[in-house]
């Protein structure tokens, strides 16, 4: 024993130090596999009909309240690490009562299937037009509203192309692809780097681990006030990306955004093709707000741009303004 101590000390300082960081990794994997539950109690983020519909892009979580009449309105969360139908709350209990309203849980999150795959745009357009043709079934099959937040209003842009007599209008809040993505080719990322970068952070070993840091309370809360540009987010919110990125399959859709492989090549050419009325609508303040090409289809006929002196969620901060100016582009544009 004695000799072993000696050899231990006798270690140089260098290589003490250099072991810190493998001994705090395994320290970590340890914990998020027996320190962390990630079996997380999960109830339905919004009030009314909650329920599964299977579809070609696989098991859908769908919440409708559809006891009002009028024109069906789908509502479609962002894409995230923690992404779920929470973050439309605020748009479906304004309208919930006044007209038919839908939300859906995007593949790989919320009550959707969560399966170890390669989460793509594709995917998610096919989800969306299967979540709309239902819905137009369900009504008699007329046209309906959508409304997207963030990514996926690039996916809703791609299924009203490919479905053009489906959709009455579409609503954009705070879309992506307005910045440098909007003339750009996007490396195909699913069949190159992304592929081998999706396949090393969702290692048997690590995945979860580095899922865990990522979905952290500590960093969610960072990234939702880097989207609200203010530490006075939503804390509702912040409660249950929690608990539903801590359910079983939640680090696959995540581990394909980290990857690339959710980011459609250049999505101005989605928006400039679209034909139907566009209501846009984002803030000024936090970290996603580059809309340097939104001129290419601001002064278009069918194109209405609002601006609020608000985060990416504005939504969430002022909700009687976003009712205002939407209410406002369908009875002018759309009616």
């Amino acid at each position: 024993m004695p000799d072993l101590i000696r050899r231990d000390r006798s270690l140089p300082l260098a290589a003490k130090l250099a072991l810190l960081p493998l001994g705090a990794a395994g320290a970590w994997i340890a914990y998020s596999r027996f320190g962390i539950d990630h079996h997380q109690t999960l109830h339905p983020a919004l009030p009314g009909r909650h329920e599964c519909l299977e579809t070609p892009a696989g098991g859908i979580g769908l919440y409708g309240s559809a006891s009002a009449p009028g024109v069906p309105l789908l509502l479609i969360h962002s894409v995230n690490a923690a992404a779920n139908a929470y973050e439309v709350r605020p748009l479906y209990r304004h309208y919930a009562g006044s007209r038919p309203v839908y939300a859906l849980d995007l593949p790989g999150f919320g009550f959707s299937e969560r399966s170890d795959r390669v989460y793509t745009p594709r995917l998610m357009s096919d989800a969306i037009r299967a979540v709309t043709a239902e819905i137009r079934h369900r009504h008699g099959g007329g046209e309906i509203d959508a409304v997207a937040l963030s990514l996926s209003c690039e996916y809703l842009a791609a299924a009203a192309l490919e479905e053009p007599g489906a959709y009455h209008s579409i609503g954009l809040v705070s879309p992506t692809g307005f910045d440098a993505r909007f003339v750009g080719r996007h490396r195909d990322r699913t069949r190159h780097g992304g592929a081998v970068a999706r396949t090393m952070l969702n290692a048997p070993l690590w995945g979860e681990p580095l899922f865990d840091l990522l979905v952290s309370r500590p960093s969610m809360r960072f990234f939702l006030e880097k989207t609200w540009g203010s530490k006075d987010i939503d804390e509702g919110l912040l409660a249950y990306d929690y608990a539903s990125a801590h359910r079983p399959g939640a680090r696959h859709a995540p581990f394909s955004f980290l990857s690339g492989a959710l980011f459609p090549d250049a999505p101005g050419r989605f928006y400039e093709a679209l034909t139907l009325p566009v209501w846009m609508i984002h803030g000024v303040r936090g970290d996603f707000v580059d809309y340097r090409h939104a001129d290419r289809v601001a002064g278009r006929p069918n194109w209405t741009v609002d601006v609020l002196p608000t985060g990416a969620f504005p939504h969430f901060e002022d909700m009687s303004a976003v009712a205002r100016r939407y209410d406002a582009f369908l009875a002018d544009r759309v009616a």
